[in-house]
């Protein structure tokens, strides 16, 4: 594949279908679903603080653990700093989990981590971090945050906005666009998952044993995480289980944007190809282990 087409795809192709999974989340999103927050603010705290504060930490932890050369153990704390996505909502309503919840934390994190990420990463150099985890052996782009911001806002806080727009003025349209644009979000993700693979391929075959212990090492601490969470809050088995799909499942999209497009480095993205395969692979034996729960409930 040339260069040409690899800028492309970077520059402008991932953008768009990131936005286009963005923009499909607030047809979904009305204001007054964030009245969850209100109703039930233990449930939303704390599976708004575990993406924030748990899930960095795990990410960290795990490339240090399982000793990941440093451009692996890097791609694996920028996936953990990625918020839930458009995914993690599909499956939530496959397994019978609580969609609002769900929905909601995706929107949260999404618009919150617009602001986290590029501070996190400068913070830490990507002050810390860079040199850290590369060692001196690597490069990235120099992060700006302010600009990091406003190119994260461009492609997932206003298409979320808007999204919201239509459902408001428009709602039967919103709702038939949400039900083509559904499906739709998940084929993104496999096609940008896929662009990338095709891309560095020869990486991900080279390191596809030593990555993918530590990638799922994390998803299943993740969700783990998550599921122990729900049941120490006392929450329903349908809410445990949403909060550990929300926080196991991320937005590699995102993830993918940030490595290729945003800090330019191609070999950032191979722990995030195989973690977007694992984490579905991952929350699917998820949803048959947890159903019989679920069931049980009546609801």
């Amino acid at each position: 594949m040339s260069q040409a087409w690899i800028q492309l795809v970077n520059t402008a192709l991932v953008p768009i279908g990131l936005m286009l999974i963005m923009f499909s989340l607030g047809l979904t999103l009305a204001l007054r679903d964030f009245a969850l927050v209100v109703r039930n603010p233990i449930l939303v705290g704390a599976g708004f603080a575990t993406h924030l504060f748990v899930l960095p930490v795990l990410g960290l932890a795990i490339g240090f653990l399982f000793r990941l050369p440093p451009e692996m153990a890097l791609g694996l704390f920028i996936i953990s700093l990625c918020p839930a996505g458009t995914t993690s909502n599909a499956l939530t309503f496959v397994g019978r989990g609580n969609v609002a919840l769900a929905v909601v934390l995706t929107a949260l994190t999404s618009l919150v981590t617009v602001f986290t990420i590029p501070i996190v990463k400068t913070v830490t150099r990507l002050s810390w971090a860079v040199p850290g985890f590369l060692g001196g052996g690597g490069e990235v782009r120099p992060l700006s945050v302010g600009a990091t911001i406003l190119q994260l806002a461009r492609i997932t806080m206003l298409p979320i906005v808007a999204g919201m727009l239509v459902r408001r003025f428009a709602p039967d349209f919103a709702a038939r666009m949400a039900r083509w644009l559904r499906p739709t979000a998940f084929v993104i993700v496999v096609v940008v998952i896929a662009f990338s693979v095709a891309v560095s391929y020869r990486m991900v075959l080279d390191n596809l044993v030593r990555a993918t212990p530590a990638i799922f090492a994390l998803n299943v601490a993740a969700m783990g995480f998550g599921l122990l969470l729900g049941r120490l809050l006392g929450a329903r088995a349908r809410d445990a289980m949403t909060l550990a799909i929300e926080t196991g499942v991320q937005n590699v999209t995102l993830a993918i944007f940030l490595t290729l497009t945003v800090l330019g480095n191609l070999s950032l993205a191979v722990t995030q190809n195989i973690y977007g395969v694992v984490m579905i692979v991952n929350a699917s034996l998820l949803i048959r282990w947890w159903r019989r729960r679920i069931d049980a409930e009546g609801t």
